[in-house]
């Protein structure tokens, strides 16, 4: 019997990752995907970073209860983070939910949709931190057609205060180098041009290993699968980046020259309440060293405000950083505190209006570094990868440069999955606006890479 199937995927890449392996192990089984008023069941791949993350899927829930009430469908899976974290509390509060799955547990998923659908509530939470039962499956059939997600580790030892990944998503543990490079080889016969490889922190690759492999040889050999384009990571942590990692971006012209550092704050003492296991004056070692090995890198990083205890002497230290670092991009947030994160008890938690107002700040002075930089690229000649239509449409097609620049130009769906070389003639903070110059030859490409 076929059954159907939607998937709804909230928060970060990994979900993505996750949500598209599923996706391909549930059509290999016959499943037919469809939009959710049709759908059998309906699967959520959640986040649970921060609490307004849980509220949207907890909203998102609420709304098939009437069709469950009436036609006993769709069922729902709640799958990942926040399926960890509030556990069975899901299945107390919403009849509709039939299946709640740990990220550590995906791979037990189409067999739970399954059982689910024989009338029968399953639940797989990850009670062992470092148990892992996989989805060994290529995501093949993909949100994309051009470009991919790769992870390479899952879980996270780091225990920063304010985070709950740890205790949702586990320890830390790497996978396989021939896992993951057979996957990413799979890819490209396929059709991917572009993979970025995943982890919650991607400089900790192979530490778990007894071997020596280390994040920078998984980076090389990805970077010699022959037809790959462009190879890009994220996340990485300051206390982790290493110099091997630094020469082998400046030497493999595949590896894009762009990096996602996130700082957090730019106070030392708020750092060492933070448990980053780093300094600000560590962290612009690294800056250095990057742009002093590649010149034309561009770096964004993640922010956060209002962090408990943290004073006007610490946020004004936050804007004196940012204002050296000069950032191409930052991703900003007040505090949001965690339940079961020992940032949430600290004292001196600082009010809504507080971060709100030191948000504001950060962001008016961040977007308007954004701008310079991106101002600057007005005139000259990039390399684009077009992958998708613009979010707003408007007849604009949006790619990205190597250096992670967005790029948007009039065009159609004959363009996707091309390199043009682009001419940008207009900036924004988020957004370069530009007019094709010409088609670059993938082959041409790829032999200056190899």
């Amino acid at each position: 019997m076929s059954f159907s199937f939607a998937i709804n995927i909230y928060g970060c890449q990994m979900n993505q990752y996750d949500g598209d392996r599923l996706r391909t192990a549930l059509t290999f089984r016959g499943w037919k995907e469809t939009d959710t008023s049709q759908a059998d069941v309906v699967i959520i791949v959640t986040c649970s970073i921060r609490e307004k993350a849980e509220q949207k899927v907890l909203s998102e829930i609420g709304r098939y209860k009437k069709a469950f009430g009436v036609k006993g469908k769709p069922i729902l899976a709640v799958i990942g983070c926040m399926a960890q974290n509030m556990g069975v509390e899901l299945i107390r509060r919403f009849p509709q939910v039939r299946v709640v799955v740990g990220p550590r547990h995906i791979g037990l998923v189409p067999d739970a949709l399954e059982k689910a659908l024989r009338n029968k509530v399953v639940v797989y939470l990850d009670e062992d931190p470092r148990e892992m039962v996989d989805l060994k499956v290529t995501p093949i059939i993909r949100s994309n057609p051009f470009k991919a997600f790769v992870t390479i580790a899952h879980g996270c030892d780091n225990f920063c205060t304010y985070c709950i990944v740890p205790y949702v998503r586990g320890r830390f543990v790497s996978r396989r180098p021939d896992e993951i490079l057979e996957e990413v080889s799979e890819l490209v016969e396929d059709g991917i041009l572009e993979v970025t490889l995943l982890g919650q922190n991607v400089d900790s690759y192979g530490k778990d290993f007894c071997k020596g492999y280390r994040f920078s040889d998984l980076l090389r050999d990805v970077s010699h699968i022959p037809g790959l384009l462009r190879v890009r990571f994220t996340t990485s942590h300051p206390r982790d980046f290493t110099d091997d990692v630094i020469e082998v971006m400046a030497e493999e012209q595949k590896i894009c020259p762009a990096v996602n550092l996130p700082i957090q704050s730019g106070s030392d003492r708020i750092l060492k309440k933070m448990n980053r296991g780093y300094t600000v004056s560590g962290y612009e070692g690294i800056i250095r060293r990057l742009r002093n090995a590649i010149p034309d890198i561009s770096i964004t990083s993640d922010l956060i405000v209002g962090f408990p205890g943290e004073t006007e002497e610490d946020f004004v230290d936050t804007l004196n950083m940012l204002e050296r670092m000069q950032f191409d991009l930052v991703h900003t947030a007040s505090y949001s505190p965690r339940e079961g994160t020992p940032a949430a008890v600290l004292p001196d938690q600082i009010s809504q209006e507080e971060k709100k107002r030191r948000l504001a700040i950060v962001n008016e002075l961040q977007d308007a570094i954004s701008f310079k930089k991106n101002l600057d690229l007005v005139g000259k000649v990039v390399e684009v990868l077009f992958d998708d239509l613009a979010p707003k449409g408007g007849g604009l097609l949006q790619g990205r440069t190597p250096t992670d620049k967005v790029v948007l130009v009039p065009g159609d769906e004959t363009m996707l999955g091309k390199l043009y070389e682009v001419r940008i003639t207009e900036a924004s903070n988020w957004y370069l606006y530009g007019e094709l110059v010409s088609l670059r030859d993938f082959n041409d490409v790829l032999e200056v890479g190899l």
